[in-house]
């Protein structure tokens, strides 16, 4: 090769690595060009139609009379491909961590048992025990994951927690056999996926939330079917479940429209009781939230907006307290527009919102909070319309005026527990439940009045400790009875919601008090996050020093926390 021939460029195929050096003879064209280790052994057979002969015989051949089934059709294998013997339904049994698989007997709550597999990873978490009715082919895999965000939608539409709604999603799929799920929940929208196993294309089904609605009694009724379906003894077929969930989704509520108008009356009129006033600030409250009641109901049914439902819904009980003062009536309109106050304040989404927090459903949690934040600048607005109007027309309301607390325990305690009850038939809670609750807020307010009026704690503190127990409480009722724990704790947190904190710092700032009413409101979120964290962390209690056999007891719960901080 000449010099010229060597500065000539070089052609792709000359450079590569793949190109035989020189002096290396290329392969013949019907000789193989690799070998491998793995390639058969001249003389073995390995899969041969039956019957046929074989064509040489080896020590490596096979038995007489014994046959490997054929190679599949494809030339090219896949780690991908489900071997030929394998079975979804009969598929062999998982791999077993070292530390072995914890026990969660039936013993424990369906709560507890779907909350720590939940948290457990996939690989990790117990084969299920089909114990619910199917066809020998097995489960309706669509229908079942149909049936499953029917009962999730009841349950976020009226009012559950996140993690709640993904443990009851989870126990309906597990009780018809489906251990490869995971739902997922948030504020509007509940997905559920299913894979038969690791070589079969996932199942994905999803619904939205359109509307939401607050029926405690409709809520026992699918928890109580859940609890049912978690059953082993309790043999339920998809038909039966399906049939039962038509029957809760159809019961009309147990309460009609009138006696829920008069219950926000009485709770306006109880709550006025609790803060100092008398016999005169009761009916006033009483008349004050049944008319904003009845404009709400109005306004819901001309198809506005919550936003000013709750608006109009708060002007009635602050005109009447405004009206008193102008009249010279010898009675505290403070105490009145206070009233009228407690009956609108989103105690219900407030507690949800901030148990999303604390167990780790951020997405969800950020809507309820921002659902209430609408809300409460809804009664905002509507308050201070009225309390402008009243002090440019020469009312004389003081802010710095301090509601009576203490002065009556007796009739306080009672106010409490009125006050209890009337949250409770507003929820539509079922009437088994309504005596417990009502004892559960009494119950809430001595500790709140021994620790705020007698021992002279912060009223934080105090509001804390009486909703910790009013969580723990209701946590107890919820497991002995296995059922949700918020028809004993939402009604419970009534006397202690934050409404002479709200309508003081309201007042100040009608005032161009501005200073002082953003200190007020901030003393209302600081109380009505005590109650949140109070209730919550009283249900936690519950949960990390009963005595329960299996994972769910307080040695083998997961934390709700993907990550310890760093």
């Amino acid at each position: 090769m000449t010099d010229a021939e060597d500065r000539k460029p070089q052609p792709d195929e000359a450079r590569s690595g793949f190109r035989p050096p020189a002096g290396v003879a290329a392969p013949a064209e019907n000789e193989a060009s690799t070998t491998s280790e793995f390639e058969i052994p001249e003389g073995l057979a390995v899969a041969r139609p039956a019957g046929a002969e074989a064509e040489t015989t080896s020590e490596f051949s096979l038995p007489e009379g014994l046959d490997v089934p054929p190679a599949p059709a494809e030339a090219e294998g896949s780690a991908f491909s489900a071997p030929s013997t394998y079975s979804a339904w009969n598929a062999p049994p998982a791999f077993t961590p070292a530390g072995g698989i914890p026990a969660l007997t039936g013993d424990v709550p369906w709560q507890d048992r779907m909350r720590a597999m939940l948290r457990m990873p996939v690989a990790e978490r117990p084969a299920p025990e089909t114990v619910q009715r199917h066809d020998e082919t097995g489960p309706a895999v669509p229908r079942v994951l149909d049936l499953t965000l029917r009962i999730g939608e009841l349950l976020l539409a009226g009012g559950e927690g996140a993690e709640d709604v993904e443990a009851a999603m989870f126990a309906v799929c597990r009780s018809y056999g489906l251990d490869r799920c995971e739902p997922n929940v948030t504020f509007t929208l509940l997905s559920i996926s299913h894979q038969p196993s690791l070589v079969d294309d996932p199942v994905t089904a999803s619904r939205t939330v359109r509307r939401r609605g607050t029926d405690y009694t409709r809520l026992a009724a699918v928890f109580q079917l859940v609890d049912d379906l978690s059953d082993p003894e309790a043999q339920i077929s998809l038909e039966e479940a399906y049939r039962r969930l038509a029957e809760i989704r159809r019961n009309r509520h147990p309460y009609p429209g009138w006696v829920l108008t008069a219950a926000t009356g009485l709770l306006a009129g109880a709550a006025s009781l609790l803060v100092g006033g008398d016999l005169i600030v009761f009916f006033a409250a009483l008349v004050g939230a049944m008319l904003g009641d009845r404009l709400a109901w109005l306004c819901a049914g001309r198809g506005l907006p919550e936003f000013y439902q709750f608006s109009v819904a708060a002007m009635p009980p602050a005109a009447l307290g405004v009206a008193l003062n102008l009249a010279h009536v010898d009675a505290k309109a403070s105490a009145v527009i206070t009233g009228g106050l407690f009956a609108l304040l989103p105690g219900r989404a407030l507690v949800a919102g901030v148990q999303d927090g604390l167990t780790g459903f951020y997405i969800t949690a950020s809507a309820r909070l921002l659902e209430v934040m609408y809300f409460f600048v809804s009664i905002v607005a509507g308050v201070l319309v009225m309390l402008y109007f009243g002090v440019q027309v020469g009312a004389k309301l003081n802010p710095d005026v301090a509601l009576g607390t203490g002065e009556q325990p007796a009739v306080q305690i009672l106010a409490a527990m009125m006050l209890s009850l009337a949250f409770a038939v507003l929820l539509q809670q079922e009437r088994g439940t309504v005596l417990a609750v009502t004892l559960n807020g009494g119950v809430a307010w001595c500790v709140y009045g021994a620790m705020h009026v007698v021992g002279d704690i912060s009223p934080v503190a105090s509001t804390a400790a009486a909703a910790g127990l009013v969580g723990l409480f209701g946590q107890l009722m919820s497991r002995y009875r296995f059922a949700s724990a918020l028809p004993y704790t939402t009604a419970a947190i009534g006397p202690l919601l934050p409404g002479s904190a709200t309508y003081f710092g309201l007042l100040a700032i009608a005032q161009n008090e501005v200073d002082r009413g953003l200190v007020s409101l901030s003393k209302a979120v600081a109380l009505a996050l005590a109650i949140a964290i109070g209730v919550n962390l009283g249900g936690e209690i519950s949960r990390l020093f009963l005595r329960l056999p299996g994972a769910a007891s307080a040695a083998g719960r997961r934390a709700a926390k993907r990550t310890r901080g760093f």
